[in-house]
C-alpha cells in the first residue's frame, strides 16, 4: 500500500542552526587548546544579540568574542540591515565551570564514564547515496544547493538572503521504496527587491527552474509534483531578528528526519564525553556499515548509557524485517556487541572525537554527509610543575583531522566477515 512520507531541512542562516555553529564554535576553540575541555554551551541568538551560557572546564582560553563574529559571518550575516550581524551583534558570556560531581564520574582512562544517562539512535538507510531517507536527503540537498548559490553563484539568485527551510513529501510504494516527488516546499528569505506579486512570481520561478533540478533526480518530478514556495508570499524579515534561536531545536533536522527514532539530546555545543553526542555517532557509523555491508536494507540500532559507566546498559537492533542474514535482530545485536567497543573512550578513539571538528556539522546535518580529512592548527600546553614554580607553554602545530569520520564505510569488511 502506498503512503506518504515528509522530511524538513532549514539552512545554516536558520536562526537555531545559527546557535548551534556558534556552540559548535566554541566547542573547536576549546579543542584546538585543549583536546580535554568539557563543553556545554547553548547559545540564545536575537535581535542584536547573542547570549551564552553553560558549563566549561579546560586550560584553554580562546576569544570567545571573536569566535563568536566570525562564526556568524561565515554564515552570513554582515549587514546591518538584517538586525543581525556579526560586526556589531552584542555578546553576553554566562559561562562557568562544570560541576565536579559529574566531571569524577567522566574522567578517567579505558573505564571513562559516561557524561550522562540516556539513549542514542543511529539509523540508515540503503534508498539514498546518503544512507538517509529520500525525504531528508532531498531537504538537505535544497537548502545546501540555496547557500551555494547565495555565497558562490549569487549571479543566479541575487536576491537570497542567510535564513531558509525545506520540506519534502515523497510517496512510498508498498515495498517502502520512493516512488514519486508529491509536494517540495522551499521559503528563503530575500531581499525586498520589487513589489510583493513580481517578487513572489520570480523566487517561485527560480526555485522550480533553478534550485529544484540541481537537486532533485528528474524521475522522481512529475506535472502532479506540488511546489509551495515562500507561501506566505514574502520573507524578507527573518534570521534571528525575525525568529530567536537556541541551541538544539533542530534534532530531528540533525539526525533522520522523523524516520528511525532519537534519544532526545541535542549534540550541538557539547564535547565527546556526553554520550548524547558520541554515542549517537556510534550509533549511526555501526548502522550505516551494517547496510553497506548488505546485512540489512534497513537498521535502527539503539544505545543506552548511566552516567559514570563505561559500558552501556544496552544494545538493540531493529531491521524492519529487511534483514539478508538468516538471523534475528537480537542475534545481528549480540554479534555487533562483539564487534564494536562501545564505552566512551573507545568511541572518541576510533572515531577522533576530540578534534576540533564540529561547526561543519552545525547545519545539513550530522548524518549523511561526505567524510573528509582536512588539516587543523592545534595549539596544547605543555605543563612544568614543581614544589615552587608552575609554568605552561603552548606548542602550536598543524595536524590532519577526519571531518564525519562516524560517516565512514571502513567497518564492513569487519561486519562481513563476523556474519560470513
Amino acid at each position: 500500500m502506498a503512503y506518504l512520507f515528509t522530511s524538513e531541512s532549514v539552512s545554516e542562516g536558520h536562526p537555531d542552526k545559527v546557535a548551534d555553529r556558534i556552540s559548535d564554535s566554541i566547542l573547536d576553540a576549546y579543542l584546538s587548546l585543549d583536546p580535554k575541555s568539557r563543553v556545554a554551551c547553548e547559545t540564545l541568538v536575537t535581535t542584536g544579540t547573542v547570549v551564552l551560557a553553560g558549563e566549561i572546564t579546560s586550560n584553554g582560553n580562546p576569544d570567545i568574542h571573536q569566535v563568536v563574529r566570525n562564526a556568524i559571518a561565515d554564515i552570513g550575516y554582515t549587514k546591518s540591515e538584517y538586525l543581525f550581524d556579526g560586526n556589531s551583534c552584542g555578546i553576553n558570556v554566562l559561562l562557568h565551570k562544570q560541576s565536579p560531581d559529574i566531571a569524577m564520574g567522566v574522567d578517567g582512562k579505558e573505564d571513562q564514564g559516561a557524561g550522562d544517562q540516556g539513549i542514542m539512535f543511529g539509523y540508515a538507510t540503503n534508498e539514498t547515496p546518503e544512507y538517509l531517507p529520500a525525504t531528508l536527503a532531498f531537504s538537505h540537498r535544497l537548502v545546501k544547493d540555496l547557500a551555494k548559490i547565495r555565497k558562490q553563484e549569487p549571479s543566479l539568485m541575487p536576491y537570497l538572503r542567510p535564513d531558509a527551510k525545506s520540506q519534502v513529501t515523497i510517496e512510498y510504494g508498498a515495498d517502502r521504496r520512493p516512488k514519486r516527488v508529491h509536494t517540495i516546499v522551499v521559503s528563503t528569505q530575500h531581499d525586498p527587491f520589487d513589489k510583493d506579486e513580481a517578487m513572489a512570481k520570480k523566487i517561485r520561478e527560480d526555485v522550480i527552474n533553478i534550485l529544484v533540478p540541481r537537486v532533485i533526480p528528474a524521475e522522481l518530478l512529475d506535472k502532479d509534483t506540488i511546489f509551495h514556495v515562500n507561501p506566505t508570499g514574502k520573507f524578507v524579515i527573518g534570521g534571528p531578528h525575525g525568529d530567536s534561536g537556541l541551541t538544539g531545536r533542530k534534532i530531528i533536522v540533525d539526525t533522520y528526519g522523523g524516520r528511525g527514532a532519537h534519544g532526545g539530546g541535542a549534540f550541538s555545543g557539547k564535547d565527546p564525553s556526553k554520550v548524547d553526542r558520541s554515542a549517537a555517532y556510534a550509533a549511526r557509523y555501526i548502522a550505516k556499515n551494517l547496510v553497506a555491508a548488505g546485512i540489512a536494507d534497513e537498521a535502527l540500532v539503539q544505545l543506552a548509557y548511566a552516567i559514570g559507566i563505561a559500558k552501556p546498559v544496552s544494545l538493540n537492533v531493529n531491521t524492519f524485517s529487511t534483514a539478508k542474514v538468516n538471523l534475528s535482530d537480537e542475534e545481528i545485536a549480540w554479534r555487533i556487541e562483539s564487534l564494536f567497543d562501545l564505552r566512551p573512550k573507545a568511541i572518541i578513539e576510533r572515531l577522533g572525537l576530540t578534534m576540533p571538528i564540529y561547526a561543519p556539522t552545525a547545519a545539513y546535518g550530522h548524518v549523511g554527509r561526505d567524510s573528509y580529512s582536512a588539516p587543523v592548527k592545534l595549539s596544547y600546553a605543555e605543563i612544568n610543575e614543581t614544589r615552587d614554580v608552575y609554568s605552561e607553554t603552548r606548542k602550536t602545530f598543524v595536524q590532519e583531522a577526519v571531518f564525519f569520520s562516524w560517516e565512514r564505510l571502513d567497518a564492513v569488511a569487519d561486519i562481513q566477515q563476523a556474519f560470513a
